[in-house]
């Protein structure tokens, strides 16, 4: 930021880089627990613990179109849409939370491998509620589950890839 003649100056120059690691994995910490709070907050109406109980009993083993693989899978799929709204909710607003931890990493000149862990993170939850929202909330036959399942796989490499990019560009 600074080549472009910003310079981002939060006060705190005089901590030592170790205690603004700290600070920022608080915030971070701090900032998932709020999150939680409030999607549950915002569901508690349609009683979510409730529909997470359902959920985790109706799981059965089920087989993976076009395999012999036999998976775990919720008898009904489409049944849980509350709770998918809720994962899709929580994903999006922790992407958001994490490219807010990325501009404080940037303004507090963190170390290059933990920026790229953060766009690593990025990627992943902003891919991940995407995903959540496409196949999940909007599911209309059970196979998306695996679908679903398959793409959370490809978004975790799409993370991966991402964080090697960033730490190669340091080079």
């Amino acid at each position: 930021m600074e080549k472009l003649g910003l310079k981002i100056d939060f006060g705190l120059g005089s901590l030592a880089d170790k205690r603004k690691e700290n600070l920022l994995n608080a915030i971070y910490v701090g900032s998932i627990f709020i999150i939680l709070a409030v999607v549950y907050y915002i569901h508690i109406s349609d009683n979510l613990w409730s529909d997470l109980v359902n959920f985790f009993t109706s799981l059965k083993l089920s087989v993976v179109p076009s395999t012999g693989l036999s998976l775990p899978a919720p008898a009904n799929p489409a049944a849980h849409i509350n709770l998918y709204v809720a994962a899709f909710q929580f994903a999006l607003a922790v992407g958001i939370l994490e490219i807010i931890i990325l501009l404080l990493r940037v303004g507090f000149h963190s170390p290059v491998p933990r920026k790229a862990e953060t766009i690593e993170n990025i990627v992943f939850w902003l891919g991940a509620s995407y995903l959540t929202i496409t196949y999940l909330v909007n599911m209309t036959i059970p196979s998306e589950w695996f679908v679903f399942w398959a793409g959370i796989i490809l978004i975790f490499g799409l993370a991966l890839i991402s964080r090697a990019f960033v730490l190669l560009a340091k080079r």
